[in-house]
């Protein structure tokens, strides 16, 4: 029977104290890997998740930085190494959407910040990792992108253009490093419930607005996301790297179409 091993594997989720980071590093600890849980900002947050991990058997540390600052990303990854003896999976999930604004009223320095947490943060961390794990000949880094790597979304430009960015980065990257034995691939999750839209799935009528969105005519679970993420820095995903996997429920299909153009 196949299953998900990462026994002696050590991981650092980044924005690993809420949301999707939350469920991946719970999932990565259930499958034998011993988790750095990343915090921004939430310290609180980060040590229930810890809390969880230890309680269930597993392995966890959290650690705090600006994923944006390349002086405290450096200093994360010091404290990982410290923490966990070395790095073999980075999951780059720290993110935000940013401000709702229409490129015309855009504030330049909202649109900075953003690009700063959803871009840079995942090239500073990335940065840092591919120093070990080239070293070491082994590795897996995977981005978390959206759906809106694909689909536009006004009002949200800055959000939309970092994670196009960090898919062209990570098949950048992933060029870069297949030689060396390290794989880099993105997970783009389409609607999930998370609490960071709770107001939307929460809400009957933007539920069955959001519905309507997707193939399977409901927002996804962390659950599913993290299952899959867990899945791709395995090896039995050892042949995945440079490319982005969508968890969507068939957002990407456009379900509008199923009755015809």
């Amino acid at each position: 029977m196949l299953h998900i091993d990462l026994t002696g594997k050590k991981a650092l989720v980044t924005g690993g104290s809420g949301g999707l980071g939350q469920a991946m590093s719970r999932v990565l600890a259930q499958a034998g890997a011993a988790v750095a849980v990343h915090y921004g900002k939430d310290e609180d947050a980060a040590a229930r998740v810890v809390a969880q991990i230890r309680q269930a058997g597993g392995t966890a540390v959290s650690v705090a930085a600006d994923v944006a600052d390349p002086e405290d990303v450096e200093r994360l990854f010091q404290a990982v190494d410290q923490a966990l003896g070395g790095l073999d999976i980075l999951i780059n999930n720290a993110g935000s959407d940013g401000t709702r604004a229409f490129c015309a009223d855009a504030d330049p320095a909202q649109w900075q910040r953003t690009l700063a947490i959803d871009l840079t943060g995942p090239y500073l961390c990335a940065r840092q990792a591919l120093q070990r794990m080239l070293a070491q000949g082994r590795g897996v880094i995977l981005n978390i992108t959206s759906v809106h790597e694909f689909i536009p979304w006004a009002g949200y430009g800055a959000y939309t253009s970092a994670k196009a960015g960090l898919s062209m980065f990570t098949k950048t990257v992933a060029q870069e490093a297949a030689a060396k034995g390290v794989r880099v691939v993105a997970l783009a999750p389409g609607a999930i419930k998370t609490p960071i839209n709770e107001n939307v799935w929460s809400d009957p009528r933007g539920l069955a607005d959001l519905d309507q969105k997707i193939a399977m005519g409901r927002p996804g679970e962390p659950q599913e996301v993290a299952q899959v993420a867990a899945f791709l820095v395995s090896d039995l995903a050892s042949y995945v790297t440079g490319t982005t996997v969508a968890v969507d429920g068939g957002m990407l299909i456009y379900p509008d179409f199923r009755h015809g153009g």
